[in-house]
């Protein structure tokens, strides 16, 4: 089988500490994770993970993958619980990189739109050709045109995972109001930190890709206090993300984890968002 080459310092390079994670977390957590074509792609591409699988048994390296495979199961939980009443939606992944959620919850009615920057997804369909019912469109989120490229007649439910990070409030706040006026009865669902996780976590990371000003960027403390007032045609809710939908008491997944995970709840406040758009 011909690999898929990925350049080191290349923006598709970015797309193989994720995709590497959710491989770990498939074999190191089982009976709680599980992505095949995590651990398909892994086979598929020609690069060197040694560096990366080093680490694979650090607590702390460990911790970070649990951590991105829990985020990954919350968004399918609220997009299945969306889909039960609208089974012919659209199911919107935003940034989806080497993401395959649209086809882990597919019920064989949906359409799959998966979007991304026009480097990523020529690196996605190089590997993950587009299926049945699925699209991928190359655009930047905060070009709201490639709205126009969704079909909502059936209902539309839009996620991010670990993307509006690298967002302003401002940029956020302007995507979300966009697909609530154009898509009414949609559902949006995404991750978010509060400052001090903010703080922890997501400066280094942003610096990393040469953001140095990182005020404006995209962290809520209050969810529900501080985006409720974008518009009163949106219902919001909120739960942590590490337990606000799973125990963490599954074979592999450690007390000393599971104690990380109620402090990323609470004391950095990683949450997922759902707003429910008013028809």
């Amino acid at each position: 089988m011909e690999k898929y080459h990925i350049e080191k310092n290349s923006v598709q390079e970015t797309l193989m500490i994720p995709l590497l994670g959710r491989k770990l977390c498939t074999e190191a957590f089982p009976e709680l994770y599980k992505d095949d074509a995590a651990v398909k792609l892994c086979e598929m591409v020609d690069y060197d993970f040694s560096e990366l699988e080093k680490k694979a048994n650090n607590t702390f390296y460990k911790f970070g993958a649990l951590e991105a495979a829990m985020r990954n199961l919350d968004i399918q939980w609220e997009t299945k619980d969306y889909l039960k009443t609208h089974p012919e939606a659209a199911v919107v992944n935003m940034g989806c990189g080497l993401d395959s959620t649209g086809r882990a919850v597919d019920n064989g009615s949906i359409k799959i739109y998966n979007v991304d920057f026009t480097d990523i997804i020529e690196a996605r369909t190089g590997m993950l050709p587009d299926g049945e019912r699925e699209e991928s469109i190359a655009t930047d989120l905060n070009e709201l045109s490639w709205l126009d490229k969704v079909d909502g007649s059936g209902g539309a439910v839009f996620f991010a995972a670990g993307v509006f990070h690298y967002l302003t409030k401002d940029q956020v706040k302007a995507l979300t109001l966009a697909i609530g006026e154009k898509f009414p009865g949609a559902r949006l669902i995404f991750d978010t930190v509060g400052a001090v996780g903010h703080n922890l976590m997501m400066k280094k990371v942003l610096k990393n890709f040469g953001i140095t000003d990182v005020r404006g960027y995209f962290h809520v403390d209050e969810v529900e206090k501080e985006l409720g007032d974008w518009s009163d045609k949106i219902e919001i809710s909120s739960r942590g993300y590490m337990l606000g939908y799973y125990d963490l008491r599954s074979p592999g997944v450690t007390g000393f984890h599971r104690f990380l995970a109620k402090a990323g709840d609470g004391l950095m406040k990683m949450r997922i968002v759902k707003m429910d758009f008013a028809k």
